[in-house]
């Protein structure tokens, strides 16, 4: 059996080394199974490159993917997923927050019930923040609220994924992806595996809130239309507290005009709560509208620079 190993890379210099010595010690343990290493390097502006290079030129299982610049890491693992020709494929960053340890593990928990994904679940997030991990939380659940499809909550993309998803999900055209909803979305089956999840080996996150943010919003907007029916249902609402408020206020101005306050702080109040639901009920179709834009232009969601096989 064939065994791909994707790992996305960022400015990752510190850690390579280190991971590769950790992933080579696995492979100890998975003497019946042809490994390859799928390293992306998504335009790291540091020596990630020369490393894997040099990983290259001492063992041929290491493969190097590097792109023209940073396309992101829903993109690098789309690369691995695209050049990998393997029975499964496991993905795994490569700054050891998940342990590549437990990899054995997965694929004999895959060998044992033959289920087509096996996701990673953390049990505990160490070396992250409380906002990280509430906002982490909060999003995993909204998303489960607003779309159609159910996603496992308390994960990553650290998974493992048969032939059958492999090819499933190189069908796929739209760009940009949330690939972990993306796998879920296949409908096919899907078990848990539990692990702790370690702090960061050397260097620091390159997820940070804005990138975050803009994959909270790929996930939300790619698998639902909860947001547009929301605005609406807001919308009928505020209109309806606005008529609310002028029938009172014709009321009072007929039968009691002394309890009428004069002014402009009502009219105010409701051009203010008006104005601001328009404002957010455009930029949730905004939101759309340039999702749809991406689409139109068929651009490649990454250029390849340089590859080594």
């Amino acid at each position: 059996m064939k065994v791909s190993i994707i790992i996305p890379c960022y400015n990752e210099e510190d850690v390579l080394n280190t991971f590769y010595e950790r992933i080579n010690n696995v492979s100890k343990e998975l003497i019946d199974y042809e490994l390859e290493f799928l390293f992306i390097n998504d335009g790291s502006k540091d020596k990630t490159e020369k490393i894997i290079e040099e990983l290259n030129k001492k063992d041929s299982r290491v493969k190097l993917f590097s792109f023209s610049r940073n396309f992101g890491h829903q993109a690098a693992v789309s690369c691995g997923i695209h050049n990998c020709c393997s029975d499964i494929a496991v993905i795994i960053d490569a700054d050891l927050q998940d342990p590549p340890e437990i990899i054995p593990d997965m694929i004999k928990m895959y060998e044992d019930i033959k289920c087509p994904i096996i996701y990673g679940k953390r049990v505990s997030r160490k070396g992250e923040t409380f906002f990280k991990k509430l906002t982490a939380s909060i999003f995993y659940r909204l998303i489960n609220l607003l779309s159609e499809v159910k996603f496992p909550v308390d994960t990553g993309d650290f998974r493992l994924i048969d032939r059958n998803v492999i090819e499933t999900y190189k069908s796929f055209g739209e760009n940009p992806k949330y690939i972990r909803g993306l796998i879920s979305w296949t409908g096919f089956e899907q078990k848990a595996f539990e692990y702790e999840r370690e702090a960061r080996a050397a260097g620091h996150t390159k997820y940070t809130f804005k990138k975050m943010l803009k994959l909270a919003l790929t996930g939300i907007l790619s698998f639902s239309v909860k947001p547009l029916k929301i605005s609406l249902f807001l919308g009928t609402l505020a209109i309806f507290t606005a008529l609310s408020f002028s029938v009172r206020v014709f009321y009072l101005y007929l039968f009691n005009p002394d309890k009428l306050v004069k002014g402009y702080a009502s009219a105010i109040i409701i051009i203010l709560f008006m104005g601001g639901f328009q404002l957010l009920s455009l930029s949730v179709i905004s939101e759309y509208l340039a999702n749809i834009f991406n689409e139109i232009k068929k651009r490649p969601e990454y250029i390849l620079k340089k590859t080594i096989k």
